[in-house]
């Protein structure tokens, strides 16, 4: 290497804004949506709720059913051509948001952003088989950065654009970012990209045939929907609890926003810490560390009475998903065939979709039920049956510091 943006270097820094983006870029919409939905009709209370849950949730839907597909042929044509048709399609479709006025149109555009997704799994799929394996936990620890600081900034930036501007110009700036993420995509990402000789669907047996270890990439993959579905059943209920924390005094929307960012806060500063930590020490115990230490700290979220302890519980939840999230995918890239990497990330985006539609129904069922400190327990409850459910299937993981063969 000539430089210190070369090669596998170069690609991380552009993968890196170009996943920062595409995260704002999903996410920047979730403080205005339903507002959004308001102005395309004349609708009555539970008309807009009903129509803002269908434009929520079908972009969700569709990655999930999706995903798989466009992971299949990434590790046909290349990863690159799948970050080119994602960023180049979420510019035209996020940008014509901005123009629509009938509700039909509007979930129609986000069932094509949907159809459009993908940037950030083939991000990681290339960063995977590009990086060095030596290097390749920092490298998706860093990377992982890139969208959750996007998933943080997006909703606050979505704000104040929306206020200082309007929610029509907000979709349009969005995709003129976008559309520059394609130029620097396009002409800046380099991938030597060698399809196999044997085209994926004429080889023996199924898809998990392939692997040496099928278990293991279950395994990790529920994993994947059931962190992610931990991390969504909090998202309808936060600021409801927080007004209740503050007895209903005080800048409750500000708190509320500040507690929702801290977890992507630490998440961006441990993520790449705890991956170059998984590459010298073991990525095993990395993942025992992310499910021991998220379970402990959510389960006394339901029991505070300050607003303060929530937030600094909060704060470390951040930590468990910088140890979690990186971890499962460097975990699946290492024993993933190199010309599946493309397949199987999209198979854990798929996963991670159908997490955060399960998260945001259940936690608001489970809040209707057992009141707000009812989806704290329930969410640590999962990761306790989640983390057993690990031990069973990942024999390695029960001895996460005796000498690891998971990685």
């Amino acid at each position: 290497m000539k430089g210190a943006l070369t090669g596998w270097r170069r690609n991380l820094a552009v993968l890196w804004l170009g996943t920062f983006i595409a995260g704002m870029g999903f996410s920047e919409v979730m403080p205005f949506l339903s507002l959004y939905v308001g102005q395309m009709g004349d609708f009555s209370k539970n008309e807009l709720t009903m129509y803002s849950g269908i434009t929520y949730a079908v972009t969700f839907f569709v990655v999930a059913v999706v995903s798989p597909l466009w992971g299949k042929l990434a590790d046909r044509r290349g990863r690159k051509i799948m970050l080119l048709r994602s960023s180049l399609g979420m510019a035209f479709v996020i940008g014509a948001m901005g123009f629509v006025h009938n509700i039909w149109i509007l979930i129609l555009l986000r069932f094509l952003q949907g159809l459009c997704a993908g940037y950030i799994p083939n991000a990681s799929a290339l960063i995977a088989t590009e990086t060095p394996k030596e290097s390749s936990g920092t490298a998706i620890g860093i990377l992982t950065t890139g969208y959750v600081s996007g998933n943080l900034i997006g909703p606050i930036l979505g704000g104040v654009l929306a206020q200082v501007f309007s929610i029509r110009l907000t979709f349009i700036i969005t995709g003129i970012l976008l559309l520059i993420v394609f130029v620097l995509s396009l002409t800046l990402v380099h991938e030597s990209f060698k399809p196999s000789d044997a085209p994926i669907a004429k080889r023996d047996g199924s898809l998990l045939s392939q692997f040496k270890n099928p278990t293991l990439i279950i395994t990790l993959l529920v994993s994947t929907m059931i962190i992610q579905m931990g991390n969504n059943s909090i998202t309808p209920i936060i600021s409801l609890y927080v007004k209740e924390l503050m007895h209903n005094v005080g800048p409750i929307i500000v708190v509320a926003g500040i507690i929702a960012a801290l977890p992507g806060i630490s998440t961006l500063l441990s993520a790449p810490r705890l991956g170059r930590l998984g590459d010298h020490r073991g990525a095993d115990r990395i993942l025992v560390f992310g499910f021991v230490f998220a379970i402990l700290m959510y389960f006394p979220q339901g029991f505070v009475s300050s607003v303060w302890t929530l937030g600094l519980l909060r704060f470390m939840i951040g930590i468990s998903d910088g140890a979690l999230f990186p971890t499962v995918q460097t975990l699946l890239s290492k024993n993933t065939p190199r010309e599946l990497t493309g397949t199987i990330f999209s198979w854990n985006q798929s996963f991670q979709a159908a997490g955060s539609m399960l998260g945001s129904l259940l936690g608001g069922a489970v809040s209707g039920w057992f009141d707000y400190n009812g989806v704290f327990i329930f969410t640590a409850l999962s990761l306790l049956l989640n983390f057993i459910g690990v031990l069973i299937f990942i024999p390695s993981m029960r001895h996460p510091f005796a000498k690891h063969s998971v990685d």
